[in-house]
């Protein structure tokens, strides 16, 4: 048998007493039992599948993407068999079916889902190994990401509502359960895997780190991906963070290092990232040769195979005789092949439903995320029944006071509204939106975050999908950027799992310049970026009564929503309205027609609306003046119809011009109502450079009052 190693940093738990460090096995663990008659069906299932794609299915043209599984097999099954509590989650990624067959995947799913046909985990929508799966009574399989590393702050959301809902919410059933992130050693070089590592530490949250070391990321060594090429190695020093390292192949060995590793989390001890060595037998995919990797290296990963490890195990144990074996290859083998026959056979999706499931449609609630699969369509419903007309006589107050108090309502009347960010704690955020609020509803619902943008929004998908609200606070909107690939994956999620997943979220980013300077870094909005993401819904409200009612519809709603504030609004004149009431709501995609006019249209939105009417107000046309409130969707009926009447318009935004959410109006309007146009559409937007620091700059190159007092003289004079 290798040599096992196992080691835990030294520190002590938050409560000051030391925690349990000892690197013995607990007698629980070392007499758990493991099915191996089960392990073994499944082992040999897994090997199959993998046989027949890479003899018969991909060389027959019916896949085109195929991973194979063998030499990580063993070990992701043997997590399998632990992972049985019905809210345990795992994220996974491309090579990790025989851990998702674990969890109740069909062979015949599996095959249906590398074939592209309906009937598979995506219905032809997603590469086949990219994963999900809800529950069937064990855990819950995560949507993989396509981007490596993705996979491991979404699992520390989950974990962190594993302990909400279990200790907040006093939801029992919740007690005990753990995430899990699977992940290829070269992913632990990601920003994923080190923002989840300091959020799972920083929490002492219920999380593994399942780290399947082949030596390699498709063709770079380890060396490349971590000093020494051991990522365990490197973290044993790790605070709060217990390490286990060994094999992943030695079946007495590997069972006992996980069983020890799932243990440990379930007791409450806090984190663990257990590192396996494995073999990767095949090439990164079917078409990597390996050419890189020399005939030595290569004889010995095949000696290091678990299948026959395995095979001698069960033999020696007494568990098996080498004739059963045998007859257990020769039923996953033709298991296997009627699965493939009925895959073969199996229809293509139906191209009617492709553009189904990008957002939330009534009738068509997702499997698993958000609260609606809980609650139910007549709750949901009851909740969006809001008031469309503002209350009477409310006080008067700026666009940051209404978020905040808007914030403090949905807080108090739904308890899975969690609001988090950097500096939202005590300091109350940056904006001020956050005051008092930690104070008020605690540190389990209001709390700060590392400076990670990544975890935070990775944090927010895994949370959303155990069924929480989360409302993450970006603090401007450049500093989303690393979040991107959190970003992206969230808002696909709804189609390419086939309704099976979503996450509802609302993520609050400060946009554009401010009241007295810019800059470049804090002065960005780049909405059409994010009116181009799939699966988002954007609001950009003008004034703090809109501000309410598009916020509640935002944390009330099934979605993931981006909801923009603008600096220059946050707390001036412009802006402040009374305010409209707890139950006052806005829906998404419904303009707002702040002037009308008959000579001229002004499509905008956010502060630029302060702008057109000051224009608008100083020349002799008589200019309608829209403001969209929603980027996406927008209101393209309230937009035609104005320019049918007024036969031009001025698309005004502070966003730079190429490729600016105006060229998107420019053109629908084009299409749809170019003969009724009495002049070209105009765009009247920022450059295309950043914005300026130095006031003057800002001004010159911002749209003005000015300057859209001239756009209004120039469309009028065509």
């Amino acid at each position: 048998m290798a040599k096992r190693s196992t080691a835990a940093a030294t520190s002590k738990a938050s409560n000051g007493k030391p925690k349990a460090t000892g690197t013995s096995v607990p007698a629980a663990v070392a007499a758990s039992p493991i099915d191996w008659l089960a392990v073994a069906r499944q082992l040999l299932v897994s090997r199959a599948l993998d046989h027949i794609e890479e003899s018969k299915l991909v060389p027959g043209g019916l896949i085109t993407y195929q991973f194979s599984s063998r030499g990580h097999d063993l070990a992701q099954i043997l997590l399998g068999v632990l992972m049985n509590h019905p809210h345990d989650a795992a994220t996974v990624y491309y090579r990790s079916r025989p851990f998702v067959l674990a969890q109740g995947l069909t062979p015949e799913e599996a095959l249906r889902s590398t074939m592209g046909r309906s009937g598979g985990i995506s219905e032809g929508r997603d590469i086949g190994v990219v994963h999900n799966l809800p529950s069937r009574g064990k855990a819950t399989v995560l949507p993989t990401s396509g981007d490596v590393g993705a996979q491991y702050s979404p699992a520390a959301g989950w974990a962190q509502a594993i302990r909400y809902r279990a200790e907040v919410l006093k939801q029992p059933e919740w007690d005990g359960a753990i995430a899990a992130a699977l992940g290829g050693d070269g992913s632990c070089a990601t920003n994923g895997f080190w923002a989840a590592l300091n959020i799972v530490t920083v929490g002492r949250l219920p999380y593994l780190f399942f780290i399947e070391d082949n030596g390699f990321g498709i063709s770079v060594p380890g060396t490349y991906q971590t000093p020494g090429a051991n990522i365990a190695e490197n973290l044993r020093s790790f605070r709060d963070l217990r390490v286990i390292s060994g094999s992943g192949t030695d079946p007495e060995e590997t069972s006992t290092l996980i069983s020890e590793a799932v243990a440990h989390i379930r007791a409450g001890n806090g984190p663990v990232l257990l590192h396996l060595k494995v073999p990767r037998l095949s090439g990164h995919s079917f078409v990597d040769t390996q050419a890189y990797k020399s005939p030595e290296l290569l004889q010995d990963e095949r000696a290091n195979d678990p299948l026959p490890k395995l095979r001698e195990y069960l033999i020696a144990k007494g568990i098996l005789t080498a004739e059963q074996w045998e007859a257990l290859e020769a039923e996953a083998a033709a298991e296997i092949a009627a699965a493939a026959q009925r895959a073969t056979a199996a229809p293509e999706p139906e191209i009617a439903t492709v553009k189904d499931n990008v957002y939330f449609t009534e009738g068509s609630i997702q499997t698993t995320g958000g609260d609606l699969p809980e609650i139910g369509a007549a709750s949901y419903a009851q909740r969006l029944q809001g008031s469309s007309q503002p209350a009477p006589n409310g006080p008067r107050m700026n666009l940051i006071d209404a978020v905040r108090r808007t914030l403090m309502q949905e807080l108090e009347t739904n308890n899975r509204v969690l609001v988090f960010g950097e500096d939202v704690g005590k300091k109350g955020g940056v904006h001020g939106a956050t005051v008092d609020m930690q104070i008020r509803f605690g540190e389990s619902r209001v709390f700060d975050t590392s400076l990670n943008e990544e975890g935070i929004i990775g944090r927010s998908v895994g949370m959303a999908i155990a069924g929480l609200m989360p409302v993450p606070e970006i603090q401007f909107r450049k500093y989303a950027d690393p979040a991107h690939e959190q970003i992206n994956d969230c808002g696909t999620m709804r189609w390419r799992t086939a309704n099976n997943f979503a996450a509802p979220m609302v993520v609050r980013i400060p946009v554009g310049f401010g009241k007295k300077t810019g800059d470049p870094w804090h002065s960005v909005s780049g909405e059409s970026i994010y009116a181009h993401l799939i699966g988002w819904r954007v609001a950009f409200p003008s004034n703090a009564a809109d501000a309410v009612g598009l916020l509640r519809t935002a944390l009330r709603s099934n979605d993931p929503t981006f909801f923009f504030e603008h600096r220059a609004l946050l707390d001036t004149k412009e802006a402040r309205r009374p305010y409209p009431g707890d139950d006052y709501m806005i829906p998404f995609g419904v303009a707002n027609v702040v002037k009308e006019g008959t000579d001229v249209t002004i499509v905008t939105w956010g502060e630029m609306v302060h702008r057109a009417l000051e224009a608008a107000a100083s020349v002799e046309a008589s200019v309608e003046v829209l403001d969209l409130r929603t980027v996406m969707p927008w209101d393209r009926e309230a937009v035609l119809r104005s320019v049918r009447k007024t036969s031009r318009c001025i698309v005004v935004h502070e966003d730079n011009q190429t490729c600016g959410f105006g060229a998107e109006i420019a053109a629908t309007i084009a299409q749809e109502a170019f003969t009724h146009l009495d002049a070209p559409v105009q765009r009247l937007t920022t450059p295309d450079i950043p914005i300026p620091y130095n006031l003057t700059l800002m001004e010159g190159v911002v749209p003005t009052v000015e300057t859209i007092k001239e756009r209004i003289g120039k469309v009028m004079r065509f």
